[in-house]
């Protein structure tokens, strides 16, 4: 009675799959096996047991070791010296037939091989420079062998480790590095410390490059003293259903059955389903707001003309990020892709105001300045050309995209970033039309409090920078806009107002995303990525 209760005890907690993988184990007592050699055993797949053998350690009825293996196998450089012999031991040939040879003489006779066969004869020994009048020459120094210093040489005359080390390579396929190591100690057994990462292996890993290593995680799986006494009570494996299928239910055989057990309290494994990058995500979002509030998207190139990227803006010649430490200039012109009335009308702006009751910037424009190629350093750019192309109202387009400045690297600060930049003209827009714009999609972005500070940009009046409140943070300006100045829209032909903003995606998406560092959006920390939040 007494026994029957204990086998009872002892299957009761355990699943068909667990018992049989527990006898196994315990089949030869003492023995570590592996998961490949389990699943050839029981006849269970090797993902199955491995995680059957994670189930019954939880219960501590068997241990489970991780053991790393690193293995070697020839690089196609490798394979070749292998097969033709080290260059350095060819050149000692060479030299100890000729007693000294130039630099030119080996380059001639070796070719390609001449500069790595120098460097490893002088690195091993085997030869030394000398002064002579007609210049520099290599001479043999007597030694013939490259062993560790415990090893004596005059005992393994000729012999080089790198080439036993290769030798000992298959030229196909892999070795694990123990059985290098041990190979290495038989032949060699003057060496005391043969250590995984032997020196000698680095340097055909490192320094030529003739060996590549893999390393590997190998399982190894043992019974303890607790699995081994539940199944010296006796276990009986009995065949288990998994889960109650349509025909079992309609035939009645599931009656009487036995169906596996499944414990609730064990943690579900942990899985990362594909997602958007988060920074995409908020893209995306500032899309579809402008989108839905009927905007067209475009785009445009990204290396302008200094013509479209600062003349046309009514950017003076001489304005200080013009200048080579705020703007990423490419070193070549390009005639303008524009027409001569445009460029005319732009030139007489710049210079006295064209027919605008404007003084201009004064001076001289030149046109050799305007031809200029760079890096765009905004989207302005983008969007005052398709305002050129569609000079008749209505338009209503944004550009989303990547811009380029010189800016020191630092948590608020990129030399590239994205801006969203955006024009509405149409007859009778005023600076409330852009006011309420800009405030809708702030708010549409999750941002409830927002304030426009007066503020200046060249090329828009009257102007504002907009800024958004957090708890956190107070206060933070987010992007600049207004209404182009005349002296901007009046040469490309627009008669009519042109509201103008210009954001900053960076921080923005920072401060939706919890962050402090603009770097982060752009590196991949997979565990930032695993765990952001998935938002709509």
């Amino acid at each position: 009675m007494g026994e029957h209760k204990a086998e009872s005890t002892a299957n009761a907690g355990l699943t068909s799959t667990e018992k049989r993988i527990l006898l196994t184990l315990d089949s030869e007592k003492g023995r570590a096996w592996d998961p490949r050699n389990l699943a050839e055993k029981t006849g269970i797949n090797e993902d199955a047991v491995m995680q059957t053998a994670f189930m019954l350690a939880q219960k501590g009825l068997c241990g489970i070791k991780e053991e790393k293996k690193v293995f070697y196998h020839l690089t196609e450089e490798g394979e070749y010296y292998a097969e033709k012999g080290l260059p350095e031991k060819k050149a000692l040939e060479f030299l100890r037939e000729k007693k000294r040879v130039s630099f030119d003489e080996l380059r001639n006779e070796f070719l390609a091989e001449a500069n790595i066969a120098t460097t490893w004869l002088l690195r091993k020994g085997y030869a030394r420079i000398e002064e002579e009048e007609d210049g520099k020459v290599l001479t043999p120094t007597g030694n013939t062998s490259w062993l560790p210093p415990e090893v004596p040489k005059d005992r393994y005359p000729n012999v080089d480790i790198h080439e036993e080390i290769v030798r000992i390579i298959p030229k196909e396929g892999e070795i694990e590095e123990s059985i290098v190591r041990r190979r290495l100690k038989d032949k060699f057994p003057e060496i005391k410390d043969i250590t995984p990462g032997y020196h000698v292996v680095g340097d055909l890993l490192k320094k030529r490059k003739w060996l590549e290593e893999d390393t590997r995680a190998e399982w190894k799986i043992a019974i303890t003293e607790a699995g081994h006494e539940v199944v010296s009570r006796g276990i009986s494996v009995e065949e288990e259903l998994t889960q109650l299928t349509p025909e079992l239910i309609r035939t009645g055989s599931w009656k009487g059955r036995k169906f596996k057990r499944y414990d609730v309290n064990l943690p579900s494994k942990e899985e990362f389903p594909a997602k958007i990058h988060p920074y995409q995500r908020i893209l995306d979002r500032m899309r579809k707001i402008f989108t839905e509030m009927g905007f067209e998207e475009i785009k445009g190139d990204l290396i302008q003309s200094a013509f479209w990227n600062f003349d046309a803006l009514f950017v003076p010649q001489d304005h200080p990020a013009r200048e080579m430490q705020d703007t990423f200039y490419l070193g070549v012109r390009k005639p303008l892709d524009v027409g001569e009335e445009v460029i005319r009308n732009v030139k007489e702006m710049h210079e006295h105001g064209g027919s605008l009751n404007s003084t201009g910037w004064g001076g001289e424009w030149k046109r050799e300045l305007s031809e200029e190629l760079l890096l765009r350093t905004h989207t302005t750019a983008v969007t005052l050309w398709y305002l050129a192309s569609h000079p008749e109202p209505p338009v209503k387009v944004f550009c989303i995209d990547r811009v380029y400045r010189r800016e020191t690297i630092d948590p608020t600060h990129l030399p590239e970033f994205d801006q969203l930049e955006g024009i509405v003209m149409d007859k009778g827009v005023t600076f409330s039309n852009l006011l309420g714009l800009l405030a809708t999609f702030y708010k549409k972005m999750g941002f409830p409090s927002i304030r426009f500070r007066p503020s200046y940009f060249p090329y828009t009046e009257p102007s504002v920078e907009v800024e958004v409140y957090m708890p956190e943070h107070g206060w933070l300006e987010l992007g600049g806009a207004g209404i182009f100045r005349e002296e901007v829209t009046n040469p490309v032909g627009v008669k009519y107002p042109v509201l103008a903003w210009g954001l900053g995606i960076g921080r923005l998406a920072m401060l939706s995303l919890g962050l402090t560092d603009i770097r982060d959006l752009y590196q991949s920390d997979i565990d930032w990525l695993r765990k952001s939040r998935i938002f709509r």
